[in-house]
């Protein structure tokens, strides 16, 4: 027997939700796949492109389209229909099939996997790693994250730890270390914070010898300023160096690992020498503050690394 299906029945098909909690209501709207994250991302430009169809619901699934009281409560009164679908297009959560949710994982995982292996050398040959030991070496920090946190998670069996005493006998607390755990990749988060905490984790831990590839740079600075005396003396990337005073070529020369070539060209003086990643910012905001925009760095190389 033929079911007779309303004539104004709008069906929707191959359609991912944007769903957005606001004012205690559950606010969703229909869009097509994989067009949030271009979207989002800036590629696609053309709204109707995004959305199958522009109106809001509670339940797109059932057809339920919000109501106008709802709306008001939640964006304000005044606020336009597309306005609002812009808001919940930009902050909602993309709700995605599981095949979907699996590739956009496997894809930043990818991603951050290179970035890692771009940006780690050997400590002593200088040389990258393949993607496959730096997986496994991530692969080795999250296994022992895991089992760090069910070891936290249970409860002394009948054993409290004491607290720590000072010297007049008054209990003191114990500052907790920093500890830079990883737990592996989400596909909430970038690529690149993702990369940066893998990093950070890695050099902190050592499961494989790792350290972060250093920058190749040049700088450039008249040679009239550099035995001018520095007014601030910022040497916080050198541990246990104390100093009060220096010329601003001894300066710059202290955030300069290696130097490779030095030399004075015409009224300027220009160094090429290796930084590490960490105090390349430091370095910059001396020259533009101590030359007064005279001097100049320039990047050579961003991850120097030597490769089979």
């Amino acid at each position: 027997m033929p079911i007779n299906q309303p004539s104004n029945q709008i069906k929707l098909t191959n359609v991912s939700l944007v769903r957005l909690k606001k004012a205690k209501k559950r606010f969703e709207i229909a869009c097509y796949k994989n067009k949030v994250l271009e979207w989002r991302s800036g590629v696609e430009k053309d709204l109707d492109n995004v959305l199958q169809i522009d109106n809001v619901f509670l339940n797109v699934s059932k057809g339920q389209t919000a109501p106008s009281a709802d709306l008001a409560k939640a964006f304000g009164p005044k606020t336009p229909i597309k306005d609002i679908i812009l808001e919940i297009l930009s902050k909602g959560e993309l709700q995605v099939g599981e095949k979907e949710r699996q590739a956009q994982l496997e894809r930043v995982h990818n991603e951050v996997i290179g970035i890692v292996a771009s940006k780690l050398v050997d400590p002593k040959t200088k040389r990258v790693y393949t993607t496959g030991m730096i997986e496994k070496a991530l692969d080795m920090l999250s296994s022992q994250g895991s089992q760090a946190q069910e070891d936290k998670d249970k409860p002394a069996a009948g054993k409290e730890a004491a607290p720590a005493v000072g010297e007049e006998g008054e209990a003191k607390e114990a500052k907790p270390k920093p500890v830079h755990a990883w737990t592996g990749v989400v596909a909430t988060k970038s690529a690149k914070s993702q990369a940066l905490d893998a990093m950070k984790a890695l050099i902190a831990n050592q499961p494989i010898p790792v350290a972060r590839a250093r920058m190749r740079l040049r700088i450039t600075c008249p040679t009239g300023i550099l035995k001018h005396t520095t007014k601030r003396y910022d040497m916080a990337h050198v541990e246990g160096e104390e100093k009060a005073h220096g010329t601003v070529k001894d300066h710059i020369l202290s955030y300069i690992e290696q130097v490779e070539t030095q030399d004075v060209v015409g009224p300027e003086w220009e160094v090429t020498g290796f930084v590490e990643p960490g105090a390349f910012k430091g370095l910059g905001d001396f020259i533009g503050s101590e030359t007064k925009g005279q001097g100049r760095v320039e990047v050579l190389d961003m991850a120097v690394t030597h490769e089979d």
